[in-house]
This record gives C-alpha cells, structure tokens and sequence, in this order.
C-alpha cells in the first residue's frame, strides 16, 4: 500500500479496562481499523495519566491501577480516517480523540516467505 506525503494522525486516549462487546476498547478498535482497511495502527500503553474525571491512572508499585492510559495510533488518509469515525462514535463512551495532520516519510515492509 502507498500512501501520499500529506495524511492525517488520529490519536485515540482511552483506558485499558475500557470495554466494548466484553472485548478491551482499543483491540476492538484496532480489529476495526484493520476490517476497515486502514493503513496500520499501534497501542501505546501509558505509565500514567488523568482525563477529564481528574482521576490519577498510574502503574506505581504503592498505586497500582488497574486502568492504566492506552492511545491507539492510526495514520492513513483523511478519507480512510473518516471511515473509523462513525465506530469510534458509538465505542468510545470516555476518553478524547484528536485528529492532525501527519507529514509520512516512510510507510514500507518487506516481503516474507510464507512456509
């Protein structure tokens, strides 16, 4: 797959307890992406962070939290992007989305032998 030099970033801030259909939120959202054709997607899993409720998230040893920050990554084009949004929409009950632009250097693999 090619993609142009110009394309969009969208960043999705959730927790890792999140849920959708019994399932963590972000696989759901990866599984989508990728039935949806979209370029590729990562989840970063964070060591610490709060959001709107102020709630202290952290993976301190004394403070062990169970719902620790994932962001899910996607970079593809604004009309590929846009396909995922209407998921997003109906899934994504607390958290924040953000969407910018995205200068892409490089998007390649090689090719692997299938035994």
């Amino acid at each position: 797959m090619k993609l142009p030099a110009e394309g969009v970033l969208l960043r999705i801030f959730v927790g890792e307890a999140d849920q959708y259909q019994g399932k963590p939120l972000y696989e759901q959202i990866v599984l989508k992406a990728r039935e949806l054709n979209l370029a590729g997607a990562t989840v970063i899993r964070g060591i610490m962070g709060f959001g709107a409720a102020s709630r202290i998230h952290t993976a301190k040893w004394l403070r062990l939290s169970e719902d620790l920050p994932v962001i899910v990554e996607i970079v593809d084009t604004e009309e590929m992007i846009d396909k995922l949004l209407p998921f997003l929409d109906e899934t994504v009950k607390e958290g924040l989305i953000t969407l910018e632009r995205a200068r892409i250097i490089k998007y390649r693999h090689e090719p692997r032998d299938v035994d």
